[in-house]
């Protein structure tokens, strides 16, 4: 009871605290840098991950077009008569402006604010044109928003109206066909070569005739229009959307004409949809969570396809692209987080050397005090309050810099280095107080020594075990479970079953530097009992230097963990740098991709010869590539990209690209009497070689086909089937190409001045465009930023190393020097002293890093930032991992001839005293 009586607070004196806070000043000033400046980058990172996670759901939902649209479907009513036939609804335009009202109130109003005015649409089926050497559909299409459909004019003739002027008429079901009022652009009108007072001949899929009437030509006010974008025919003629060969036109209805194009169809013919485009502008990262809870509560609220009432039946990928976006950013967080586990992990290895130093220079001023009587528990809190000033101070000066440079800040990453700087220089220094007054004697019994040296070796193997079962487990946890967050209830975060996954690198950078600790000593020893036997005095005695200091752990552990962390850092912004441009190539297919409009498609073989000719091309391939073409395989439809080429000449495209190539293209031959041969490739493995496929032509007998191989990726496509041109035509499909594929030094120029209505796709372009996407700039100046850090850390390192052995090596050189050694002679020995560690770092860090990012590259998914279907090839930039071995040697090599200059005032008389 009186022991714990006598217990009492620690109580620091204060003039001892600032005493040893000005004696030093730079050690303490220099901990508050690295600690500043550390806090900088950890607390603006997240930030700037956090603005980069909303622009790139935003970027996301932009490049998917119209895959993230909501969609709403409803049947119309019944429109029987009281004597059997149909009634002409006049108020159809209203029930559509209901329908659209009745779906917004559904949204919900967080899925509401993300989505643009919705516009109501009408289409009915394709009609075939009748008449005509070339396959040609029609249309008939209404849109209306909530202030009414796109705004027209009426550049001859008048809008469509009503067939007859009556409101209550029924027809017979088998009556002739109803006559519709519809307007045509511009464009699909000089294309059919028709005018107002004219008819479309058109019928429908049963051989039943329409009877279209044009009442006027009109001229969009405003082309880009979002409720255009529903339905391109209204504005001009869209080749492929009804088959491979066919081009398609529309008729505009207005809302006096709704009503007879209700009577023109069957039944269920017309259908109603209401569209709500993302804004894109409007999402951000946090919202992404509830907004695909709510798609996908309103998709299983969807009323039955099988009954015929009014009920709402949605229809969306927002929610998938939305949880595309997540696993994107989830990827980058990850990624990003790796990096910064490096870099506190080689911070806290140089606070430790920093520490480290300031109690060396601090011992005999500590052993004083302890010799004077100060309490073990005062010393402690005088260290403390020290260190935890320091360590705050310099934190929140980071903080308020990274609030400065960032809209946000995050202290999560910069505890473990104010912990670390805070808590280091105390624990040393009250170790060195304890020592200084402790009074164990060395035991003269060598079996207790030798016990007390296996003590020491156990608890030092014990740590070196736990550390390589922690960087095994990390590595298994790694490659088992990955990066990416558990999905849980919508939403992926970073959560603490990542922190071992996310620290693998770092303690695998750490399991190696203990490696390599343990070899060092190893190799010393040799190179000391080799230079033994020389006749070089200066090799003995700077191995014997060498050897004496080979078993400072921190320093070595420090130089080996920055370089292979910078090392590692390197070869992810190498990796991505290569990844993107590998992604461009599968993306292009060539150094440009001309996309020819349906007007201009005649004139291709022409415009191909052009390009050909001009300055700096060197292959130009033309090929017919139309997405969603209908293909059969069996009963089932599949919608693959068809590819028509010439197989020779797009076989030599592959060759001279570095994308990949294709011998299967030599199977692709005129197949004579029987299937046409062709290349498939499916994302669900479904297609293979020996699959008999089927492709849908209007009017016309499917053609057979075989697949032979598997196809290349043309385009990023991940459903694709290639059939040679020859082939396909002598089986009765000529080929109308629309795609030209250009390589060379002058093909963007080439493709640029075509003169052609056209789409020019330019691979530099797109190169350019998916590195500036908000997620892989971030990652790649993280990655490039990280490496400078690290780097720099590890020349602190070196630094710091010197300096805390320096006085001791010196005392010896000088030593030696009243015994006759050279100036030159010294630095010499000094450079033998200090090189041994910075030569190890120099070679295994690089070779460390290189191995960390050959074995945990895959499951960091960077192929989500590349754009790329596989995870890009490891790239290892060896001139960078050069540059680094280089700076730490060069480093080592300026460290030697800076001492020796402040060490030239050192009078040797103050060395012979030293110790009496």
């Amino acid at each position: 009871m009186n022991r714990w009586l006598t217990r009492r607070w620690p109580v620091p004196h204060w003039p001892s605290i600032r005493g040893r806070g000005r004696a030093d000043a730079g050690p303490l000033l220099l901990t508050a840098a690295v600690i500043a400046a550390v806090a900088l980058l950890a607390g603006v990172v997240p930030a700037l991950l956090r603005t980069a996670a909303d622009n790139a759901v935003q970027d996301t939902v932009r490049r998917a077009g119209h895959d993230p649209n909501v969609l709403v479907h409803a049947n119309w009513e019944r429109d029987d008569g009281p004597t059997g036939g149909r009634i002409r609804i006049p108020r159809l335009p209203e029930d559509i402006d209901d329908f659209r009202a009745r779906a917004t109130y559904a949204l919900g109003p967080e899925l509401d604010a993300a989505l643009r005015p919705p516009i109501a649409v009408v289409n009915g089926p394709s009609l075939s044109i009748t008449g005509g050497t070339e396959p040609r559909t029609v249309q008939l299409v209404y849109l209306a928003g909530d202030r009414g459909g796109p705004d027209v004019t009426w550049i001859a003739g008048s809008a469509p109206g009503p067939a007859v002027p009556g409101r209550s008429i029924e027809i017979p079901y088998n009556g002739p066909p109803w006559p519709i009022q519809v307007g045509l652009s511009e464009a699909d009108a000089a294309a059919l070569d028709l005018g107002p007072g004219d008819r479309i001949a058109a019928r429908d899929g049963q051989g039943r005739d329409k009877d279209i009437r044009i009442s006027g030509i009109y001229r969009p006010a405003d082309s880009a229009d979002p409720a255009w974008e529903l339905a391109p025919a209204l504005l001009r003629p869209v080749p492929g959307a009804d088959g491979v060969g066919t081009t398609r036109y529309a008729g505009l209805l207005s809302r006096e004409s709704l009503p007879d194009a209700r009577l023109a169809f069957d039944d269920d013919q017309l259908r109603r949809t209401v569209h709500f485009a993302p804004e894109p502008d409007a999402l951000t990262w946090a919202a992404t969570a509830p907004l695909v809870s709510q798609v996908v509560k309103l998709k299983a609220t969807s009323g039955p396809s099988g009954v015929r009432d009014d009920s709402l039946r949605w229809e969306s990928q927002l929610d998938a692209v939305l949880r595309d976006a997540r696993t994107q950013v989830s990827a980058a967080s990850a990624q990003a987080a790796v990096l910064l586990a490096g870099i506190l992990a080689a911070t806290v290895l140089v606070l430790l050397l920093a520490a480290e130093l300031l109690v060396r220079r601090r011992t005999p001023a500590l052993s004083a005090a302890r010799q004077r009587g100060a309490a073990l528990p005062d010393v402690g809190a005088e260290l403390i309050i020290e260190s935890a000033v320091v360590s705050l101070s310099a934190a929140a000066a980071g903080l308020v810099l990274a609030r400065a440079a960032a809209p946000g800040v995050s202290w999560t990453w910069v505890v473990p280095v104010v912990l670390a700087g805070a808590v280091a220089g105390p624990t040393l220094g009250i170790l060195a107080a304890a020592r200084a007054s402790r009074d164990r004697r060395q035991p003269a019994n060598p079996g207790a020594r030798r016990w007390i040296l296996a003590t020491g070796q156990l608890r030092r193997a014990a740590v070196e075990v736990a550390v390589l079962l922690a960087a095994v487990a990390a590595f298994v946890t790694l490659h088992e479970r990955g990066l990416l967050p558990v999905a849980d209830g919508g939403v992926a975060e970073l959560t603490g079953d990542l922190v071992l996954p996310i620290s693998a690198v770092a303690v695998g950078v750490l399991a190696g530097a203990l490696v390599v600790l343990r070899l060092l000593p190893v190799g010393v020893r040799f190179a000391l009992r080799q230079a033994l036997r020389s006749r070089r005095p200066l090799a003995v005695f700077g191995a014997a230097r060498a050897a004496t200091t080979a078993g400072r752990a921190l320093p070595l552990l420090a130089l080996v963990s920055a370089t292979a962390l910078a090392s590692f850092a390197l070869v992810v912004g190498g990796t991505v740098a290569r990844g993107l441009a590998d992604g461009a190539w599968h993306t292009v297919g060539a150094d440009a991709r001309l996309d020819v409009g349906a007007d201009a498609e005649a004139a291709t073989p022409a415009l191909a010869e052009r390009i050909a000719a001009a300055p700096g091309v060197g292959q130009v391939v033309v090929a017919q590539v139309t997405d969603s073409a209908r293909v059969f395989a069996e009963s089932t439809l599949l919608t693959p990209r068809l590819v028509i080429v010439d197989a020779a000449a797009f076989q030599g495209l592959l060759a001279a690209t570095p994308l990949p190539d294709a011998p299967a293209l030599g199977r692709l031959s005129a197949p004579g009497p029987g299937d046409v041969p062709a290349l498939v490739r499916s994302s669900d493995g479904d297609l293979r070689a020996g699959t008999r496929l089927q492709l849908a032509r209007d009017d016309a007998p499917a053609i057979r086909l075989v697949a032979v191989g598997t196809a290349p990726s043309v385009g990023g496509a991940d459903d694709v089937v290639i059939v040679d041109a020859a082939a396909l035509a002598e089986a009765g499909l000529s080929a109308v190409p629309n795609t030209v594929w250009v390589t060379g030094p002058g093909a963007a120029r080439a493709v640029s001045d075509s003169g052609v209505a056209a789409d020019v796709v330019v691979r530099a372009d797109v190169q350019r465009a998916q590195r500036a996407a908000p997620l892989t700039a971030g990652i790649l100046r993280l990655a490039w930023t990280a490496a400078s850090v690290l780097l720099a850390l590890g020349l602190l390192g070196l630094a710091l190393a010197a300096a805390a052995g320096a006085p001791e090596r010196w005392q010896t050189l000088t030593r030696l020097r009243t015994l006759g050694l050279r100036p030159r002679d010294a630095r010499w020995v000094a450079a033998g002293e200090l090189l041994p560690p910075v030569v190890v770092a120099a070679i295994f860090g690089p070779l460390l890093g290189a191995l960390l990012a050959r074995l945990t590259l895959g499951p960091l998914e960077l192929r989500l930032l590349t754009g790329q279907a596989a995870d890009p090839a490891t790239v290892l930039p060896w001139g960078l991992l050069g540059l680094v071995s280089v700076a730490l040697l060069a480093a080592a090599g300026a460290v030697v001839p800076v001492e020796s200059a402040l060490r030239r005032r050192d009078r040797l008389s103050e060395v012979l005293r030293a110790g009496e």
